[in-house]
């Protein structure tokens, strides 16, 4: 067994871009949809973006038949899934089960951030005292991260209160209880301790990323890891697991890894349309993300700190869309002229995403603007 693994590990076997994308496809339920549980499929697909709170309902509705905003926001409010900094210091729902796990492997990126963008002003602040005091304030209750800041500011005279609060938030495991998180809830953020919410956190093992990472997004290679995850040391950890994992190259001859068992489809298989949510995991997730679009796409479509909502043809990003709730239509613009039987699939998807998006705004409407 061990003799087989490792020559599978020395392989030069080639995967195109082609064969990259539809594993990736695959992996986050975007070939065909799921009919599992919300909370097995977050876990599965890497965790979600969670920046605005309505874009985790609609990536899990483009990944799952039969989803109901109900399900999700049940899920949230009885913290099977918890929304906090993790992955690039980004608001991200992972299931409780994976926070407990995850949120200690990235503390050095989290102290980084804090050090990187609050040093200053956080500067002669005793820090290790901070979290102290932020463990006593928050013990039994929760507070928005503003009514935070200005207890702690308060006991430390001209310190900067939303500095003192943002600086809390990543060097102490916290979380955003419900409401937040929840569909069409905006305001203030909550916090709480994860620790008094989950239980005790586990010891890190960044290994764990590397594998939960490969089984959602892979095969990647390890800049991809860091571009998703932010941690860093990732060539030495692939290193000490080059046992546990398949190398490949891709078409420009870099190492490209992943789990020795996971489903690498035929780069033929067809790839349905799909909308995806703004901040999709999909386009978020490589550090070289041609697999899902070209370079000249990622600029339409990543502007300054805006992902905005996509349309997928052929497992590639080729277009965008907008909701109008009130009005109960979908726009959507592409990038090139549409085969009429992709004009009838996008209109079929933008009709699904009103159904559970708008459903009291009947008749429903879905424009497709020239490309």
């Amino acid at each position: 067994m061990g003799a087989r693994r490792q020559r599978s590990v020395a392989s030069t076997d080639v995967l195109c871009r082609r064969a990259l994308n539809r594993a990736t496809l695959h992996r986050q339920l975007l070939l065909r949809r799921g009919g599992a549980g919300g909370v097995e499929v977050v876990e599965r697909i890497g965790g979600l973006n969670a920046q605005q709170p309505n874009d985790p309902y609609l990536a899990l509705h483009s990944r799952l038949a039969g989803f109901t905003l109900a399900e999700l926001t049940a899920a949230i409010e009885d913290r099977r899934l918890v929304r906090s900094c993790l992955m690039r210091a980004t608001q991200h729902l992972a299931s409780a089960t994976d926070f407990r796990w995850l949120r200690p492997v990235l503390d050095p990126l989290l102290t980084r951030v804090q050090r990187n963008v609050f040093g200053r002003r956080t500067a002669g602040v005793d820090l290790t005292e901070l979290v102290a005091d932020t463990r006593a304030i928050l013990a039994g209750r929760t507070l928005t991260r503003p009514e935070l800041g200005r207890i702690l500011a308060q006991r430390r005279p001209g310190a900067d209160a939303s500095a003192l609060a943002w600086s809390a938030q990543y060097l102490l495991p916290l979380l955003h209880p419900a409401p937040s998180g929840t569909w069409d809830t905006l305001g203030s953020t909550p916090v709480a301790l994860a620790e008094e919410q989950l239980g005790p956190l586990e010891a890190p093992d960044p290994r764990r990323l590397v594998s939960w990472y490969l089984a959602a997004f892979g095969p990647a290679t390890t800049a991809d890891i860091r571009a998703w995850s932010g941690v860093s040391g990732l060539p030495d950890i692939v290193a000490e697991m080059s046992g546990e994992l398949r190398a490949f190259r891709d078409e420009s001859g870099r190492p490209v890894y992943d789990l020795p068992d996971a489903c690498r489809p035929d780069p033929d298989t067809p790839a349905p349309v799909r909308l995806l949510a703004g901040f999709d995991n999909l386009l978020l997730a490589h550090a070289d993300r041609t697999r899902i679009m070209t370079n000249e796409t990622r600029r339409r479509v990543c502007v300054d700190d805006l992902i905005k909502p996509t349309v997928l043809i052929d497992g590639t990003v080729s277009g965008t869309w907008h909701l109008d709730r009130r009005a109960g239509l979908v726009t959507v613009q592409p990038f090139t002229r549409l085969r009429a039987d992709h004009t009838d699939a996008v209109t079929a998807e933008g009709h699904r995403v009103l159904r559970l998006a708008a459903p009291d705004q009947a008749p429903h409407d879905v424009r497709i603007a020239p490309a």
